[in-house]
């Protein structure tokens, strides 16, 4: 007998108001109110306790200071109980009503004392009772914040199932938790359509670079083509191997939300040798030296994207290059512990302003690198993809002389 499936926990009610109505019911207990009512009444607490013990302590002051009179009745005669109060042996009834009047002046001075030093003790208990209590009780308030924050955490770390779904009253943190909850719902829609889109796009570029490289194997097994075309057919083949890892890597990118799941270990020295290579030719022919040294650096990552950084910033500093006598340098080395690789070289002078305009798609700084033969200005825009979906970033600076140095720090 087949076990009948858990029902899923029920989402909590929504607030029986509408948000966007600008009228909105009087007695909605909202945070202000709350908050309003909570603080009031503590302070009315507060004031009640305090006024309470000073009350307390007058009476008993004023008890204290009429059971002990600075004098006493003895046999018809005045005699003074304490050192302060002095009264006349002899002299007239102003004189001693001076006197008592001193004593007694005296022992209210005594009593405010004792009564002002109790009052700041039991001040800072209250104090202390009140900071202790006002912590908690905005600790209680702030806990749906606490929550909309670990939730928005989590999904900032792609998951995007998760939900807040706060309970309680309909007020301004219900509001927003709603709110969220379906800004949530879009963005999964939206991102359900994208690998959906990713996933009909990666059947659409694979079959043409499939059927491609059938083509070309099977002209390849002819044992009676001509040398020539038979190289040309090698060539072909390795260009079309190559253009399918490159959407392998794209897809994978894509699918992976710009973060590269499937790290393996890939030598930075090696992946700037491969694109050197393929740039020989073209550096040749427009007269740019290459040079510079490449210490063996390992990062964790996908080597096909990190080659096409390597491969794009190499392109860029051949093409936009002066005409004679230029050169391009590539360096990789390790510094404050992480892999850094270097392109620079020689060309026309770049405004420091216009720097960030270089990692813009389909932006381009002057009329000299806008020509058709120069690429359609999307290379820097994807080494800056690429570079932050591995945790790194790529910066550019203006050298001097002319030309750039553009910099790539990945983690080791």
């Amino acid at each position: 007998m087949a076990a009948t499936p858990a029902p899923h926990p029920q989402a909590p009610p929504k607030p029986t108001w509408d948000p966007r109505d600008p009228v909105r019911p009087l007695l909605r207990p909202t945070i202000r109110i709350r908050l309003t009512l909570l603080y009031g009444g503590m302070f009315l607490i507060a004031g009640i306790l305090l006024l309470s013990i000073i009350y307390l302590f007058t009476a008993q002051s004023l008890t204290d200071s009429v059971a002990s009179l600075p004098f006493k009745i003895v046999k018809g005669e005045v005699q003074p109980t304490t050192a302060e109060c002095v009264l006349p042996e002899q002299g007239t009834g102003e004189q001693f009503n001076a006197a008592v009047s001193i004593c007694l002046r005296h022992e209210t001075d005594l009593a405010l004392q004792d009564l002002l030093r109790r009052s700041l003790f039991a001040l800072l208990g209250l104090s202390i009772i009140a900071f202790a209590f006002g912590y908690a009780m905005a600790g209680r308030v702030l806990s749906p914040l606490g929550r909309i924050t670990r939730t928005a955490r989590q999904v900032a770390g792609s998951d995007l199932a998760r939900r807040i779904e706060l309970d309680g009253p309909d007020d301004e943190l219900k509001e927003l938790a709603d709110t969220f909850d379906e800004m949530l719902d879009r963005l999964e829609r939206a991102f359900t359509a994208q690998q959906r889109f990713v996933a009909n796009a990666s059947h659409e570029l694979r079959t043409p670079l499939a059927i491609n490289r059938t083509l070309l194997e099977v002209h390849l097994s002819d044992p009676g083509a001509p040398v020539e075309l038979q190289q040309l057919g090698k060539t072909l083949l390795a260009t079309n191997e190559r253009s399918e890892q490159l959407v392998e890597g794209l897809l994978l990118l894509a699918r992976s939300d710009n973060q590269i799941i499937d790290r393996k270990p890939v030598d930075l020295a090696e992946v700037a040798e491969r694109a050197v290579d393929q740039v020989h030719a073209e550096a040749e022919a427009r007269g740019v030296e290459m040079r510079g040294e490449r210490a063996p650096v390992v990062v964790q990552g996908n080597g096909v994207l990190l080659e096409r950084i390597a491969l794009n910033l190499l392109q860029n500093a051949v093409r936009y290059n002066v005409p004679d006598g230029g050169w391009v340098e590539v360096t990789t080395e390790v510094q404050h512990g992480q892999a850094v690789l270097v392109v620079s070289n020689t060309g026309p002078v770049v405004p420091a302003y216009e720097i960030d305009n270089l990692f813009e798609p389909f932006r381009r700084l002057r009329q000299e690198r806008t020509g058709s033969d120069k690429g359609v200005g999307l290379g820097l825009s994807i080494a800056r993809s690429v570079a932050r979906a591995h945790g790194g970033r790529i910066s550019a600076a203006p050298r001097e002389g002319g030309g750039l140095v553009m910099r790539v720090t990945l983690p080791i």
